[in-house]
């Protein structure tokens, strides 16, 4: 077998049935390899490398497992740092195969040559240099144990071209794993703890769940929806949380941070007991992080040890897996008697809603989702998003009702990220209807994937909020800027809204629009309408949602539409605006 072999003969193995490719002069031996030895793995070629990237993403965070794109050496490599980055901060599972000069030409500044293994330090879980080999079962074995395990994560494999081309006559394929001082999965949470944060739940009066996407990742929704009925506590969760809680629970609050519920973050600044469950207080949640929660013990409980304390002090920290964590504690809380909390809870929610101008005669952003949300609800829809505006309002006015159907790049905020993570979760899951809802900045990031969406027969759904600008930023220059437009407008500079002072009013629209994303979808193969009348919209969905391959649904939105509510960055719940 020849190195090439062995790498496509171990993704085989570990199960792999769709890799995400991109060809070049150095990954050609793995290619040609994936014909002889893959028969059982679709291998999908995405028009960017990006774009396959996001795919695997797409992929592992619908599945839980391990997500796995190929790209060859130099710009091919380099082209999958992004979503390197964005898995590392998600914590998803990722194999990102890159070929690399033969290993003589190594350090010579050779054709299509990076340091992939120096490039992505940072941003991997672990990575590997194959300098030979005898090398690559043991490492093709370790990267998929380290990308699944304990907090999972990406895993680069950087193959030289020359030990693709080697060859042995005799090869262990499952030799053993060498990985000194890697525990993938703490011990469990000792009886005593458990006891601890029984006793702790028992005393509070004002309690709160804190639930985040270790919780998905780590397969306890199930659980922790049992812990919240047990026990009555009410619940926020976190950006990466959705889909954790049904948001038809009665003790669901939502989700919290800076476009979070008003009420899930009054909520946690007036608990007393703070369960954290799988999260990393982010600073997009916590804001003024000495101020977030200030008056409440807290309960941190993450696989990953290196996250307690890190940015916000535990009064219990519990390096644990969540899922083992609830189990036990599920066998011994029992209803908390907190009934003024809930009831207060309840008021919270009913005081500060979701809401928009439910009265304007065009199609708002929200209402637009809301309407997708309402005619989806028994189709069990796959979901994906792009960055900006368009993501929060999803987040707002989507009702997820199970995990794993919410994707949304929340650590890094990627835009681009939509629409070949959709692709990746359509592979997946051939039968699913699976929805990109996007604003046209992000989209045009990866819009060559509507290529691979046509030619791979992956009938995507792209939900199109097209406003002609980078909304959040135009969000931000209007809150805290005077209104300036830098480089906001997303149409010809000789627009008025391209740079200076703004005076548009809210329900602007732009007058002109760039470019014809309906001819551009068409072009690639895919149907496409445009709308701009309310009375349009549930027809055009409908439409879009039967259309048989993939399909661009264009609406058009005004742009002076703004995400509220809004905890401007570094502040507090308390500075939080409302209109």
């Amino acid at each position: 077998m020849t190195g090439a072999d062995i790498v496509v003969k171990s993704l085989v193995d570990h199960g792999v049935d769709v890799l995400f490719a991109y060809p070049g002069g150095c990954s050609m031996p793995m290619h040609q390899a994936l014909t002889r030895f893959g028969d059982s793995i679709r291998t999908i070629l995405p028009r960017h490398e990006q774009g396959g990237g996001f795919a695997a993403q797409g992929y592992a965070r619908a599945t839980g497992r391990v997500g796995v794109v190929m790209a060859t050496s130099g710009p091919g490599a380099t082209n999958l740092v992004t979503a390197i980055a964005d898995a590392k901060l998600d914590s998803i599972p990722m194999v990102c195969l890159t070929a690399q000069v033969p290993t003589k030409a190594i350090g010579s500044d050779a054709f299509q040559e990076t340091p992939m293994v120096e490039v992505c330090r940072g941003i991997t879980k672990h990575h590997y240099l194959v300098t030979s080999i005898d090398e690559l079962p043991r490492v093709m074995k370790e990267a998929f144990h380290v990308a699944a395990s304990g907090r999972p994560g990406p895993v680069l494999v950087d193959l030289p071209k020359d030990v693709q081309l080697s060859d042995v006559t005799q090869v262990d394929l499952d030799p053993p794993m060498d990985l000194p001082g890697y525990e993938p999965m703490p011990p469990a949470v000792p009886a005593e703890t458990i006891r601890q944060i029984t006793a702790a739940i028992k005393l509070a009066r004002r309690p709160i769940i804190y639930s985040g996407g270790g919780v998905i990742l780590g397969n306890a929704s199930e659980e922790l929806r049992e812990f919240i009925n047990k026990t009555g506590i009410p619940t926020v969760t976190t950006i990466m949380g959705i889909g954790s809680v049904p948001p038809d629970n009665e003790h669901s609050l939502d989700w919290l941070g800076m476009h979070g519920a008003a009420y899930a973050n009054y909520a946690v600044r007036d608990c007393d007991l703070l369960i954290a469950l799988g999260v990393r207080f982010d600073d997009r949640v916590t804001g003024k992080v000495e101020a977030f929660a200030k008056d409440a013990k807290i309960i941190h409980i993450d696989i990953d040890g290196s996250e307690l304390n890190k940015n916000k002090e535990a009064h219990i920290p519990v390096r644990g897996d969540v899922k083992q964590a609830l189990t036990e504690l599920n066998k011994t809380v029992t209803r908390c008697d907190i009934d003024p909390w809930r009831k207060h809870c309840t008021e919270l929610k009913e005081k500060y809603p979701f809401s928009y101008d439910t009265e304007f005669d065009g199609i708002l952003q929200q209402h637009a989702i809301r309407t997708l949300s309402d005619i989806t609800a028994e189709m069990n829809p796959q979901v994906t998003v792009g960055v900006g505006q368009h993501q929060m309002w999803a987040a707002q006015f989507f009702k997820f009702r199970r995990p794993r159907t919410w994707h949304s790049s929340s650590g890094l905020g990627t835009m681009g990220f939509g629409l070949p993570a959709a692709m990746g979760i359509q592979a997946a899951l051939p039968g699913s209807l699976v929805i990109d809802i996007d604003g046209d900045g992000s989209f045009q990031m990866n819009i060559q994937e509507l290529a691979t969406c046509f030619c791979e027969e992956l009938p995507v759904k792209v939900f199109l909020l097209n406003n002609q600008h980078l909304g959040m930023v135009v969000q931000w220059e209007d809150r805290f800027m005077d209104r300036n437009r830098a480089h906001t407008y997303l149409g010809p500079i000789s627009h008025e809204e391209a740079s200076g002072n703004s005076t548009a009013e809210r329900f602007t629209y732009a007058d002109k629009r760039y470019p014809n994303f309906v001819e551009i979808a068409k072009g690639y193969g895919c149907g496409a309408a445009t709308i701009r009348k309310k009375s349009d919209l549930e027809g055009a969905i409908r439409e879009m949602i039967e259309h048989k391959g993939p399909y661009l649904l264009d609406i058009e939105v005004p742009y002076q539409e703004h995400v509220l509510p809004m905890i401007p960055g570094g502040m507090t719940v308390d500075d939080m605006i409302m209109q």
